[in-house]
């Protein structure tokens, strides 16, 4: 068993370096590819912390210890990883609310959650989060994204930012009259520039274009706008060393809700973005190693001064664009990003905080996938409702509130839906006539009621079943229940049998189950319910059945 998980979590670079001659030309083309990265990730990663309330370092010792981190032990053989902009909302209220340090062990508590879900395989499970719901939060973020940055973007001077969705929109209201308007130009200055280089330059990564030109301009103009140096003071060269928080039980108890959303949000992000790379590349990626690597990652980034990371999207696709080869890219992103900061943290701290917010709202706008939101309003009205209502409580109420109800919303409308496909019929209405098993085509003897079930038999349509006792004027003789399209039961269908089996009795009527499906069968023994009915009244086929309900009413007659 030890051997197949440890197969199982085998990384995507070992992997690739076991099977493949690795030389000394892709070495190079993954540094390239890499640096490629790197140049994307070095504002973002500082622009994603900044928006978070938090000092722009922290962004980079993310994506350089996360970074390293999921490309050397995760399943996707080109996903780069770092902190997103799916966080910043979670991020900040969690900091807000119970410090930088309470973001520590909800984010450790996060990458060990991570760890379980790969250890019990359920990287495959993410899948059936429900589109609706992963599209109605992540627009909902990227609204809440918009908003925080709103601040810098007009260089309004709000010392407090409330946390709340209205509470920030009336403070906005109030104070926009206050606009630093060399800020705001700068800020649509960068907006241009990022659209005008990803249309005529798409080999160029268009931040580091923004950055660095929104950085001159200030300089050589002396623009009175905030930069990171006027804010945050000088930046870190290097890692810090590494710290562990103080951990109680009472801290991981209130902090557990937090770290749920943050290893959720991780595994969906990171699953997917292995999937666009797959899609870009060919390749397949194996979700639960990604998964354990998302959790390491997530463990190191917390203790090492970091914040919640994940799987990239718009990072991981410009690493394949780039041309990466194997994992080792990511790891050379990580490391580049070790070499910047080292390096240029003089000149990193003048990049003005104006271009930054710009740089997240176009991360925004292509977070909330307008033409995704313009496909699912076409959809069924039920995964309308779903969406908006994620929509609606991530943006005004609270992330965990949001994924909690859309996918409980999303589960209840499932379960009625399948609750109206599974139907009991009698065999008067039966329209099967080119089915040589229809029971219009057999001889029904006096007394015996046949009643097909189509659908699985679980607890949506148990009392239905029960129910239709009540719709004989008399009570039948024997009652034949024909399971032949019944693919699965669950604890609730196999009471309702039992249930159904007793009243008959009570009645002195006899259930005869026809059609019943090996699997259907092996819960009718585990449960004993076989006993009870009576071996020999559950069978394979209609015949037999018709020919068991005629001996029983012979016995009866006889008696």
């Amino acid at each position: 068993m030890i051997k197949n998980i440890l197969h199982t979590l085998e990384p995507m670079l070992v992997g690739y370096l076991r099977k493949n001659r690795y030389t000394k030309k892709e070495f190079f083309q993954d540094s390239l590819s890499g640096l490629s990265v790197a140049i994307v990730a070095l504002p973002l990663a500082m622009a994603i912390a900044i928006a978070s309330n938090l000092p722009p370092e922290r962004g980079l010792f993310t994506a350089i210890v996360a970074g390293f981190l999921i490309s050397a032990l995760g399943g996707s053989r080109f996903q780069i990883g770092g902190p997103t902009a799916a966080f910043i909302v979670t991020v900040a209220l969690v900091a807000m609310k119970h410090g930088y340090e309470g973001l520590v062990i909800a984010t450790m508590m996060a990458g060990v959650i991570l760890v379980v879900m790969s250890l019990l395989r359920a990287g495959e499970l993410i899948k059936f989060i429900p589109y609706p719901v992963i599209i109605g939060f992540t627009s909902g973020i990227a609204l809440l994204i918009v908003f925080s940055q709103l601040k810098d973007f007009f260089g309004l001077t709000i010392e407090n930012m409330p946390p709340d969705f209205i509470d920030k929109l009336i403070l906005y209201v109030t104070h926009i009259g206050e606009t630093n308007f060399f800020a705001l130009s700068i800020a649509l200055l960068s907006i241009y520039v990022t659209f005008y280089v990803r249309k005529n330059y798409p080999a160029i990564p268009a931040p580091i274009v923004v950055v660095t030109f929104s950085a001159l301009l200030v300089w050589i103009f002396g623009l009175p706008v905030d930069t990171i140096e006027s804010r945050f003071g000088e930046i870190p060269s290097m890692l810090p060393s590494p710290s562990f928080p103080e951990l109680t039980f009472e801290k991981m108890r209130l902090l557990f809700p937090d770290a749920m959303t943050i290893a959720l949000l991780a595994a969906i992000e990171s699953l997917l973005s292995a999937v666009v790379a797959d899609g870009m590349s060919g390749t397949k990626h194996k979700s639960n190693t990604e998964l354990f690597g998302q959790g390491i990652a997530n463990i190191a980034s917390s203790i090492f001064g970091g914040l919640p990371a994940t799987g990239a999207i718009a990072r991981t696709a410009t690493n394949v664009k780039a041309g990466a080869i194997s994992p080792i890219s990511g790891i050379m992103h990580a490391l580049w990003l070790l070499v910047f900061m080292m390096l240029l943290a003089p000149l990193i701290v003048k990049i003005p905080l104006a271009a930054l917010s710009a740089i997240l709202i176009v991360v925004a706008w292509n977070m909330a996938e307008i033409k995704h939101l313009k496909s699912i309003v076409k959809a069924p009205a039920a995964d309308i409702g779903v969406l908006f209502v994620t929509f609606a409580l991530t943006v005004l109420v609270d992330l965990n509130i949001a994924i909690q109800a859309g996918i409980s919303l999303a589960s209840i409308l499932f379960i009625n839906s399948m609750m109206k496909s599974t139907k009991i019929r009698a065999y008067s209405e039966d329209e099967e006539t080119d089915d040589p098993d229809s029971i219009v085509k057999k001889v029904i003897p006096k007394g015996v009621e046949v009643y097909e079930l189509d659908g699985p038999l679980f607890f949506g349509i148990s009392e239905k079943l029960v129910d239709t006792l009540i719709s004989f004027e008399t009570m039948p003789d024997v009652f034949i229940l024909r399971l032949r399209h019944v693919p699965m039961i669950d604890a609730a269908g196999l009471h309702s049998l039992e249930v159904l089996n007793e009243r008959l009795r009570q009645n002195n009527a006899t259930l005869i189950l026809s059609g019943v499906h090996k699997n259907v069968h092996i819960y009718l023994q585990k449960t004993k319910l076989d006993k009870k009915i009576g071996e020999e009244n559950i069978l394979n086929h209609i015949d037999k059945a018709l020919k068991r309900s005629e001996v029983i009413l012979k016995q009866k007659l006889s008696s």
